[in-house]
């Protein structure tokens, strides 16, 4: 190379060449010229490696990609290709990360950080700066520089004011304006300024040239970009000085799975494993030691006790592997919510289903709504959906009064940043409204805010009581026309928006969301599949309104308790990373309203903190009905996106001959499989090559597909393969209205797969379990996202016969799903549903089977105390010791549950009281109504009569209500008491020997009636003057002594009457 006597500077690792004083033909010689190649990350040029080869960081698909960004990617990146997400493999020279497997058994530790091409750590570093620098900036941009007084002048004797004092630029001519690499030197104390020192004082300045590149328009782009990457250390409370570079919000996850701790989760597992080995020890004693003088006895104890012990591995082994999670909201405004653009966070359309006005009071819906239209998210981004599926007029007008105060209650809980957003709850709270308040307008605004609601609920009151007397001629509305749902069964579809669209505005002229009523059309001899049916309605109807890309659905009494539940929730679904893959995020519920004890269990806590944790951990919880987040694509039926195999391991570091010798089988079976490979691909692209040509022949027949799939609707149609969302404009709001009420018709859904492929699932009354399965069978994956502050709260009936009405419903539910065709047990394999997450939902539909065994085994105490005959042989000391082992394993399971999962004790206890309640009642009705309703399509219902009531807190909590599910706990609580009663007298009377067998039988009944105690609590009802344990207790105790009174008699001797002569002669 001739260098005319000029400078050379440059380096071989970087690939530069400069050549300083150059005239104006010298330019830099890169690599470029060679390969051809420019990093697609950072812009530069492709290095050579020692064999003159562009260097390649992925094998796979060969992403172009510089040493310095491979290295950088692989040390704080996500060590993944940008391209193919194919893990990079390390190269000999490469520095070891976390997560490098060993090939062949060699380490490369004496070349750790020894490049071939002489690169160090330092230079390494340089590069990984200098690449984030140059991000960003194409080389046009940097070759069309002009020279001249635009490129600030950098002297010695000064600096450029529009350079920073603490950065300086490498001095080359403007003729080489082809140079990309720009390395800032900060000194070490920019404050202090720094003393020249040439090192040839004497030489003009003028020979050196000016900067190569448009410094200050690099430097402006470099500051902002580390500010934005500054705010992200500070958000997360780190140091200032740290690699900035690894701040990038690009790179920072949204949320992270938070394991249990081994010191918790690891004896929990051994305990299972020593409890399924206790279980196998005590079945094989149970069934070799027969109860000849009671076999029927024992062989009904024993088929009981195995029923048990299925039930308890399908409810146990899915809580194997539980799991936490946590969010961070910072990072997604910080992503998301930039400063000066607007808002990127996904649209979210909000469902509120509620049917009778006179069970769900308007009121409660009316705050449901307020809740979501004040909820912590864009406005522009919510709408909310409300589905009147009784058509009552009521429910409309208490919709228009709940917009109207909308517009000031709204505005008062942004501005104060309140906590509940649902104004009668937030009123009621018993709490200090005035902490971290500081604003000195919030008690006089609070204030005024109160008395306006308490005028709003005097409105509300008042349409409720007008509603209680219908007129015969029906409702009409304000113009005289009659209401159109006079008829509940037959009445046309009905859409209203009352606020959105520039329609609605608050107070403070700010746009509020939307609000929407709609009642779908209802015609005799259509089957309208009830509140399944009532929500599919509501998908159609936003899929052409607003199209959100996410649904949230709640009950009209589920509020929203946490204004942040959608930021919550988008942190799993808009995550780049495991997003895509997510079906719906499910929050648990939790309820107001409920005694402390929690005597009926109502809270589920058992089942909302230890079981959807332990399938969190699997392939995601269950869709529980309520406060649950979806992704639209998911509900339409579609796939979840495959996940591409990582490839097989690849020989990176070693030689090339090393591989051909030691590697000659592999590469044998390597290439038979390459060529099949070869031959599926090139068979599967000429099937692929024949199906794109009859696409783009018939384009038809793919819309004529979607019709059939969805519906007639072509807006909705079209709406539903738009995988962000968005409407189609096609005209007017009003044209949109009418298109909204074809797809509410009630012959829509006929020949389409709706409530069969597509929504929520027909097919029983618990259509969340179903519609949840059949997402999971799609490959799709859920995810429980539990907030430190609940997300949703919502009312629960809290006396007895309501509840055992309601866990009526869900046991009918599980029996309606096993007896059809998309039961978990043998519906959904070769799909995308995991072994243990299937054994979750046989689980599920099984458990109301599981009253019968119940039943039988909650009466063998009673029949073992009259007849004394028990199911258990006479008991040897290995007998003692694994009854024992059953036991305490049993007590210790819940004790390391209940410690992972941070459940109290008596949440604990309650649950297994309930189960026993709830199981040999509402279950046991559930399988016979389900069996006759399937089998026969006889339907029954059970009524409920509301005998009395008390005034005061929790009053509903002592209402007692008749209802034909009492009988069986009361029988059983009845029979056990007397079986008690009779054992005891027997062994009074056959002396003290019979004490030792009656204990074991003593015990069996005990428990029986302490698991019945909340049961016949709740039929005393409440007790002012005597506690209900004492009422039992004397009433038994009572019994007992009586019996010992007679048998004892002191007025009688032991020895019998003493007879003695009195000296008359009676036979005179």
């Amino acid at each position: 190379m001739n260098t005319g006597g000029r400078l050379i500077a440059g380096s071989h690792n970087r690939n530069e060449f400069v050549l300083i004083n150059a005239d104006e033909n010298a330019r830099i010689r890169s690599v470029q010229e060679l390969s051809g190649q420019i990093c697609q990350i950072c812009g530069d040029e492709i290095e050579l490696t020692v064999d003159g080869d562009p260097f390649v960081a992925c094998n796979e698909c060969a992403f172009p990609v510089c040493r310095p960004c491979f290295e950088y990617e692989r040390r704080e990146g996500n060590q993944a290709c940008p391209q193919c997400k194919t893990r990079y493999k390390r190269i000999k020279g490469s520095p070891r990360v976390e997560g490098d497997e060993e090939e062949d058994g060699i380490d490369d530790l004496d070349n750790e950080f020894d490049y071939k091409n002489g690169v160090g750590t330092d230079q390494v570093s340089e590069g990984i700066l200098s690449s984030h620098l140059n991000s960003g900036i194409p080389q046009s941009d940097l070759d069309s520089a002009p020279p001249g007084s635009q490129i600030p002048l950098l002297t010695y004797d000064e600096e450029d004011i529009e350079i920073s004092s603490g950065r300086h630029a490498l001095i080359v001519p403007p003729s080489l304006g082809h140079g990309t690499k720009v390395h800032p030197v900060s000194f070490p104390d920019p404050s202090v300024a720094a003393h020249p020192r040439p090192m040839v004082p004497q030489k003009d300045i003028a020979v050196y040239g000016y900067g190569s590149v448009a410094w200050k328009d690099r430097m402006e782009e470099w500051k902002r970009k580390q500010n934005e990457k500054l705010q992200v250390v500070k958000h997360e409370g780190g140091d200032a000085d740290s690699d900035l570079p690894m701040m990038d919000e690009g790179r920072q996850p949204l949320s992270r799975k938070l394991p249990i701790k081994s010191s918790k989760i690891n004896p929990y597992r051994m305990l299972i494993i020593l409890r399924l080995v206790i279980l196998g020890l005590f079945f094989h004693y149970r069934i070799l030691h027969p109860v000849n003088d009671a076999y029927p006895l024992w062989l009904i104890s024993v088929i009981c006790e195995i029923w048990f012990a299925v039930s308890w591995v399908l409810d146990q082994f899915p809580k194997w592997y539980p799991i936490e999670r946590e969010t961070y909201l910072d990072r997604l405004s910080l992503r998301y919510e930039k400063e000066g653009k607007p808002s990127e966070l996904a649209a979210v359309d909000v469902f509120v289903s509620t049917v009778d006005p006179m069970k769900e009071p308007p009121l409660i819906t009316a705050n449901t709504v307020l809740s979501i239209l004040s909820v912590d998210y864009p406005v522009d981004k919510v709408a909310c959906y409300v589905s009147d599926d009784g058509a009552a007029m009521l429910t409309f007008e208490a919709l228009s009064e709940t917009a109207e105060f909308a517009r000031q209650w709204v505005p008062f809980c942004k501005k104060y940043n309140i906590e509940p957003r649902a104004p009668e709850w937030y009123f009621n709270q018993k709490m200090d409204y005035l902490k971290n308040k500081v604003h000195p307008a919030f008690v006089r605004e609070r204030r005024a805010m109160k008395r306006d609601y308490e005028e709003f609920k005097v409105r509300i009151n008042g349409l409720v009581a007008t509603a209680q007397k219908v007129p015969e001629e029906g409702w009409t509305m304000q113009d005289g026309t009659p209401w159109p749902g006079n008829n509940v069964r037959d009445h046309p579809g009905m859409i209203q928006v009352f606020l959105g669209q520039d329609g609605g505005r608050d107070v403070e002229n700010n746009e509020l969301p939307r609000l929407v009523y709609v009642s779908r059309e209802k015609r005799p001899g259509f089957d309208h599949h009830k509140k399944a049916g009532a929500m599919n309605a509501l998908i159609r109807v936003s899929g052409v309104l607003s199209n959100a890309p996410y649904m949230l659905n709640v009950d009209c009494d589920h509020y929203i308790n946490n204004c942040k539940a959608l930021r919550e929730a988008m942190c799993f679904m808009m995550d780049p990373q495991s997003g895509k893959k997510i079906c719906y995020v499910q929050f648990p519920q939790r309820f107001d309203g409920i005694d402390r004890h929690d005597r009926y269990s109502n809270r589920n806590v058992v089942f909302f903190d230890i079981n959807m944790k332990g399938l969190d951990g699997l392939q995601g919880p269950i869709y529980v009905g309520t406060g649950c987040v979806f992704r639209r694509q998911a509900l339409y039926g579609f796939d979840a996106p495959k996940k591409k195999k990582l490839p097989g391991k690849t020989c990176n570091c070693w030689p090339k001959w090393c591989c051909l010798c030691c590697g000659l089988r592999k590469n044998r079976k390597s290439k038979t499989k390459d060529k099949k490979t070869k031959n599926r691909e090139a068979s599967e692209k000429q099937i692929h090559a024949l199906e794109n040509i009859e696409e783009e022949k018939s384009s038809e027949a793919m819309q004529m597909k979607l019709e059939k799939k969805f519906g007639q609707s072509p807006v909705f149609v079209a709406s539903t393969v738009m995988e962000d969302g968005g409407i189609a404009r096609i005209g007017s709001p009003g044209s949109l209205l009418r298109e909204a009420i074809q797809v509410i018709s009630c012959g829509y859904e006929d020949k389409t797969e709706w409530g069969k492929e597509i929504g929520w699932i027909y097919g029983s009354v618990t259509e969340d379990i179903l519609t949840g399965f059949k997402m999971h069978c799609h490959g799709w994956r859920s995810v429980y996202c539990m907030p430190k502050r609940p997300a949703f709260k919502g009312s629960a009936p809290i006396n007895l016969s309501d509840r055992l009405h309601q866990v009526l419903r869900w046991a009918l539910g599980s029996v309606e799903i096993f007896l059809s065709r998309h039961c978990p047990i043998w519906y959904g394999y070769g799909g995308g549903l995991k072994w243990l997450e299937r054994f979750s939902y046989i689980n599920s539909v099984v458990y109301p089977w599981t009253s019968i065994p119940l039943l039988v085994y909650c009466s063998l105490p009673a029949i073992c105390l009259l007849t004394g005959k028990f199911i258990v042989p006479e008991i040897s000391n290995y007998a003692s010791i694994l009854f024992m082992a059953l036991f305490l394993s049993i007590a210790v399971t819940g004790i390391l549950e209940m410690q992972w999962g941070k459940v109290g004790i008596d949440d604990w206890w309650r649950n297994e009281q309930f189960w026993v309640i709830g199981g040999v009642s509402s279950h046991l009705f559930a399988l016979f109504q389900g069996l006759l309703k399937v089998l026969a399509g006889v339907n029954t219902n059970f009524t409920v009569t509301s005998k009395a009531a008390d005034d005061g807190e929790f009053s509903e909590l002592y209402i007692f209500k008749w209802t034909s599910l009492l009988i069986p706990p009361m029988t059983l609580l009845i029979v056990n008491i007397i079986g008690v009663i009779v054992g005891v007298s027997d062994a009074i009377n056959n002396g003290y020997d019979s004490w030792g067998p009656l204990f074991g039988r003593l015990f069996f009944a005990l428990w029986v009636i302490i698991h019945l105690y909340p049961f016949l609590k709740g039929l005393l009802g409440k007790q002012d003057r005597m506690p209900t344990i004492i009422l039992v207790w004397s009433i038994l105790l009572a019994s007992i002594l009586t019996l010992l009174w007679v048998r004892i008699n002191p007025f009688v001797s032991k020895d019998g009457p003493v007879l003695e002569i009195c000296g008359l002669n009676c036979d005179n």
